[in-house]
């Protein structure tokens, strides 16, 4: 993983002094006075950090950050968009990481975030694979999770702790097996499972909440078997499975 800062302000390494960073000035004798390469040298070093500074390219709140933290690998101006995302959502409580090609949340995200109680999270539309434990630590507070659109196929436990969602949404992932750790959700009240995996649901545990309204699994290739047990299966929300009828594996 490269530095927080080399990623997000993109600035090139020094030119080690060598004079070839004065381009543009029309002195006719530049690189025939030795006399004047030191100064020119000095020139540069002097005012390195400003030209840095006054960077068009670069938003000067994000330039200002350099070094505080580490992101992943990914590709600059994704970096500057998920840094510009963090920055809306100091303002409006609701973090929007969608679409930004993150395999994982960057440790950045967390340190960005920290002293801001989100109430919504987005990221939909992504490459995540899993979801760290600490997540559920650091947005303990959000209502509404929109993790639709990756390639998960698990939930950590520790999910359980994420006591204020009321709307989780997994949908089209990889999930074989729902997750047991939607059912511990206290405040839950719509699940959408849709467009995964998911050939069976463990009714040997506990599928029930005193929230939960809705857990949708629509377009799932529940087994034969599952769909008999929840046909028989009681349960205190609304359950929506296709009508198709899937072939068992």
């Amino acid at each position: 993983m490269r530095p927080f800062g080399n990623d997000i302000t993109n600035i090139p390494a020094a030119n080690g002094g060598n004079g070839n960073g004065g381009n543009g000035n029309n002195d006719p004798n530049e690189g025939n006075d030795n006399r004047n390469n030191g100064s020119h040298s000095s020139h540069l070093a002097a005012t390195e950090d400003a030209e840095e500074s006054v960077d068009p390219s670069i938003p000067p709140h994000i330039a200002r950050i350099g070094g505080i933290g580490t992101f992943p690998p990914i590709a600059g101006q994704g970096v500057i968009r998920v840094v510009q995302r963090c920055e809306d959502a100091k303002e409006n409580q609701k973090l929007n990481l969608s679409s930004c090609e993150l395999m994982q949340i960057p440790d950045a995200v967390y340190h960005l975030m920290r002293n801001t109680e989100l109430v919504t999270c987005n990221l939909s539309g992504n490459v995540l694979k899993s979801v760290s434990p600490k997540f559920s630590q650091k947005f303990s507070t959000i209502t509404d999770l929109n993790l639709s659109h990756n390639k998960l196929s698990r939930l950590p436990e520790e999910f359980a702790s994420l006591t204020a969602l009321t709307r989780l949404n997994i949908s089209h992932n990889s999930f074989i097996v729902l997750p047991q750790v939607v059912f511990k959700l206290q405040s839950l009240a719509s699940l959408d499972a849709q467009n995964n995996a998911i050939l069976e649901i463990d009714t040997d545990e506990a599928i029930a909440s005193d929230c939960l309204a809705l857990v949708d699994l629509r377009n799932n290739p529940l087994s034969r078997n599952c769909r008999r047990k929840l046909q028989d299966f009681k349960t205190s929300f609304r359950l929506e499975i296709s009508k198709e009828v899937e072939d068992d594996w």
